[in-house]
């Protein structure tokens, strides 16, 4: 319980860091005297960016719950060939 209040804590911070982010680039291409296509190129670059580092945690994230899962299979194996291998030597 307390492991999943860490992380929401984490989530919260990291979440307000990003809004922070944006609000600071927002207003750095608003001040700047660019044409306004520019600023659209920036913004459409940094949206682009972001997507792109979230898709590539989100795949991340992925694997290793699907290298854990087989892990865990593996594990779970090992652990029934054991017993066997007990259950048989015991009789």
């Amino acid at each position: 319980m307390e492991l999943r209040n860490d992380n929401t804590l984490i989530l919260n911070f990291n979440f307000f860091g990003v809004l922070v982010a944006y609000g600071m680039l927002a207003l750095s291409i608003w001040i700047t005297d660019i044409p306004l296509s520019a600023k659209g190129y920036w913004g459409m670059g940094v949206l682009l960016l972001t997507l792109s580092l979230v898709n590539f945690v989100k795949y991340r994230m992925e694997e290793k719950i699907r290298e854990d899962r087989l892990q865990r299979l593996e594990d779970a194996k090992s652990e029934k060939l054991l017993e066997e291998y007990i259950n048989e030597n015991a009789a």
